[in-house]
């Protein structure tokens, strides 16, 4: 027998004033190609409102519909009560976790602290405890279809004041993980978008190799295993990769071997970033807890917003663990603008993944954070200091994901499908 369904969920005691929720919506826009879910949290005060992140690029509609679940929670309660709210949130489903209703946790959660910021007339990062560093040192993604073309990528982003470069390079059939297919395609394979792991193995040290030779140490340089590696597969290429002094390899093992992260972590003499396919707090501090990690990379979208992303924050600080917030194209400005809070008021900060976005986002989303000579820093403006234009949102509709058929392409020469 259940308990009988309340008749309101307002909280046990008595809101500081009379400042309360007076809808939730969701607003999906694509400036750039890629669904961004932002979530409005208006209130009773005129003109007061939160924004934040909630993008499930892949499945976006679901968080939508997520959210209308979500609605009667809170309307009518005091937008102050972040920590309550957001436990309300995720114990109310009862079946909890998972991607969809932790970034729909995630868009109310960022938007309560834009409130709460805006409220008090200060940054959000104030609310933190305020700034242990002026800004967050960012990398960005140099690609190529072979070793020289990355290079003179690299070369640029350099010259443009990077210190920290995610190196990628092609490879025959479908490439590599952001980076274009090599010239020379497969010529026996059944499969010619094929992806060959024993041929990842040996173009990625050469790539770092040619990376040192032209840039020396002067950069940091980073790579994105993207999750195609068993456990030893892992510690072989870390291994291979050693000479060249790596600042980090994302993501070396899919979430499925997670468990067996710590054992190449052990054998690894390179520093190890995983997370982004955490979908929850309790998956994310796991690795921290159990030092599978170097570096906690979570998309705080995924793990329950700002609240939870602060948390880990903590966590990593204490375990001797950085933090590098996965943050590109299908994070929303919103996301980033949380990121660079945490990235400035914790000294757990590592470095902060970055994307250039385009002119339409800028114009869609007023205020957001530009990389200025490899730097993000947080804007003084009181919450996020980030807006939306619902209009020119509106000018730029979601439609499918084109994930799903990038996904669908990612298979071994024989046909077999590889997790992406």
């Amino acid at each position: 027998m259940t308990d009988a369904a309340p008749t309101t969920f307002a909280q046990p005691w008595i809101p500081r004033d009379d400042v309360r929720i007076t809808d939730v919506r969701a607003v999906v826009t694509a400036p750039e190609g890629i669904p961004l879910v932002v979530v409005k949290v208006l209130t009773s005060d005129d003109g007061l409102y939160g924004l934040g992140c909630a993008t499930f690029t892949q499945r976006w509609r679901a968080v939508v519909a997520y959210l209308d679940h979500l609605r009667p929670l809170l309307v009518g309660r005091y937008p102050g009560d972040i920590e309550d709210l957001g436990r309300l949130i995720r114990f109310s489903a009862y079946w909890r976790e998972g991607p969809v209703g932790n970034n729909a946790l995630s868009g109310i959660d960022m938007a309560l602290w834009d409130i709460a910021g805006k409220r008090a007339g200060t940054p959000v990062y104030e609310l933190l405890g305020g700034r242990v560093r002026a800004a967050a040192d960012v990398y960005l993604h140099a690609e190529g279809a072979d070793p020289e073309a990355t290079a003179a990528h690299a070369e640029q982003l350099r010259d443009e004041g990077l210190r920290h470069i995610r190196v990628q390079t092609g490879q025959a059939g479908i490439g590599h993980y952001g980076a274009p297919p090599a010239a020379d395609p497969y010529t026996w394979a059944k499969q010619p978008q094929g992806w060959r792991v024993e041929e990842y193995l040996r173009r990625t040290p050469r790539l770092f190799q040619r990376m040192r030779e032209l840039l020396g140490d002067e950069v940091e340089l980073l790579h994105d295993v993207h999750s195609r590696l068993t456990p030893r597969q892992a510690i072989a290429l870390t291994r291979a990769l050693e000479p060249y002094r790596p600042f980090f390899l994302e993501d070396v093992l899919a979430p499925e071997h997670w468990d067996r992260l710590p054992e190449v972590a052990a054998a690894s003499p390179v520093p190890l970033a995983v997370g982004e396919l955490a979908t929850s707090f309790t998956d994310a501090a796991r690795l921290v807890r159990t030092h599978a990690v170097d570096f906690i990379r979570c998309h705080l979208s995924d793990i329950g917003g700002l609240s939870a992303g602060r948390r880990l924050a903590t966590l990593a600080d204490v375990e001797g663990i950085r933090t590098a917030w996965h943050s590109p194209g299908d994070a929303s400005p919103f996301a980033v603008a949380a990121a660079v809070a945490l990235d400035v008021s914790s000294p757990a900060f590592g470095v902060q993944e970055g994307h250039r976005y385009s002119e339409a986002c800028h114009e869609v989303f007023p205020g957001m954070l530009d990389i200025v000579d490899g730097w993000l820093t947080p804007s003084d403006a009181p919450g996020w200091g980030v807006d939306l234009d619902e209009r020119e949102a509106a000018r730029y509709p979601a439609g499918v994901s084109g994930h799903d058929a990038w996904a669908a392409g990612v298979r071994a020469p024989d046909g077999g499908l590889i997790a992406p």
